[in-house]
């Protein structure tokens, strides 16, 4: 079995961050909901014992990459309320390693993977950090925007295509009308996300102060 290898790891912006603690790492991710460094940070420390855990269960390596995925989607979400600094009487206090590997076997449980030809995502195009930020930013944008962007991108429809599926629904939109709409609906997606993921994943130059 081999591990994936993720270059954001010898990014700056989350090399720098190499130094923290696991409780120091989730209060930043915590604290600055419009940073993307420090989820990746934590990404990057333990995505090979997720991925080490999840392989043993997936029945190919296409499906356990995109149970992979869904398993760091669903901690991206779930690590907002996560409290590692209180303890029950009587209990070990919760490492963020342990947290993690439970996590993990709930997706295990839980999520029904569909056939491997139905799965569309590929692990080597698309970081797990880089799709949770885009599909959050994909969230806020108006619905018949991001409809467009996904037919395009997910499904590489073309302009006339779109319109055409748009025009059976009911919206009367011409192809040139289209284009204009995925420029804008593209300049959108790329504002929305976060400053330092566009650094890391796109190659923006950012280099703002650290918070430490």
């Amino acid at each position: 079995m081999q591990i994936p290898h993720f270059p954001e790891a010898n990014h700056p912006l989350v090399k720098s961050l190499f130094h923290h603690t696991d409780l120091e790492l989730v209060k930043l991710f915590q604290q600055h909901p419009e940073s993307g460094r420090y989820f990746t940070a934590i990404f990057c420390r333990y995505s090979p014992i997720v991925y080490t855990v999840i392989r043993h269960s997936a029945r190919s390596p296409v499906q356990a990459d995109y149970l992979f995925a869904l398993t760091w989607r669903h901690i991206y979400y779930e690590l907002g309320g996560l409290n590692l600094s209180s303890t029950q009487p009587g209990r070990e206090s919760l490492t963020l390693q342990n947290w993690l590997i439970d996590q993990t076997a709930y997706c295990i449980n839980e999520i029904e993977l569909p056939p491997t030809e139905a799965i569309h995502y590929s692990l080597k195009a698309t970081s797990v950090p880089l799709w949770c930020y885009v599909e959050q930013a994909l969230d806020q944008m108006t619905p018949i925007l991001r409809l467009m962007v996904l037919m395009a991108q997910t499904f590489h429809w073309s302009e006339t295509r779109i319109a055409a599926y748009l025009q059976a629904e009911g919206e009367a939109i011409a192809p040139s009308e289209v284009a204009n709409f995925l420029q804008e609906g593209y300049r959108m997606l790329e504002e929305k996300l976060p400053t330092d993921i566009r650094a890391i994943y796109l190659g923006e130059n950012l280099l703002p102060p650290v918070i430490a």
